[in-house]
């Protein structure tokens, strides 16, 4: 499994990008403060850092300076509300390999740390298996069988989750938290409209079963 570490002092901000990022199948750690942050990212072996500039003890420029002095090799991307040329210049400069301005749509993020991760080799790791159900994160891709299925982000997020879960029954509330970021809404039908896209393309093999009253699940077997 991928291993991301997020530096951010802002804890629901910290909590929010946590949360997105495991939903999308990767291990991650965090970090509220530039010192502790640093610390981690030297001894712990992860395939990204996500990091805020504006940190307490120590600050963004310095934590990022320092690892590409000591782990060239580990890419990093910048979230900050610092938005001006200068400090985005600065930041390439000491070793970035990308720039997101807060705010931000947790979406644009998700598809930035794909891309860096499939440029920097990685994208192999964090496949998922259930039976013939095959979910590939980097390339954001399905397969049962022979056959590749091109999902998009929301559909492969919701099937992410399921597989997560596989052998589970998952709740509606607990699907629109984890791939929508909605709290409760009984209202709200997105979930089983994505659903119905995702057996649609899936076919009849689709191994996502309905649960009447509860939810869905994915058999193990």
């Amino acid at each position: 499994m991928l291993r991301i570490l997020v530096i951010e002092d802002e804890s629901r901000i910290l909590s929010f990008l946590s949360r997105a990022l495991e939903t999308e199948g990767f291990a991650v750690d965090g970090a509220d403060n530039g010192a502790d942050g640093f610390e981690r990212a030297m001894r712990g072996t992860y395939d990204l850092v996500v990091l805020d500039l504006l940190l307490p003890r120590l600050d963004g420029l310095r934590v990022l300076r320092e690892l590409h002095r000591h782990r060239p090799e580990l890419p990093v991307v910048i979230v900050s509300a610092r938005s001006d040329l200068a400090t985005k210049l600065r930041g390439f400069e000491l070793g970035a390999i990308d720039y997101l301005p807060k705010p931000f749509a947790v979406d644009e993020l998700l598809a930035r740390v794909r891309a860096q991760i499939r440029a920097h080799g990685n994208g192999q790791s964090g496949v998922l298996q259930v039976g013939d159900l095959v979910l590939d994160p980097a390339r954001r891709q399905a397969r049962i069988g022979e056959d590749a299925i091109n999902l998009s982000d929301r559909e492969f997020r919701l099937l992410h989750h399921l597989v997560k879960h596989a052998g589970e029954i998952v709740t509606r509330d607990s699907m629109l938290s984890a791939v929508w970021g909605y709290h409760f809404d009984p209202r709200s039908n997105v979930v089983d409209v994505c659903v119905r896209r995702l057996r649609r393309k899936l076919g009849d093999e689709a191994p996502i079963e309905t649960i009447r009253h509860a939810g869905y699940r994915i058999p193990t077997a």
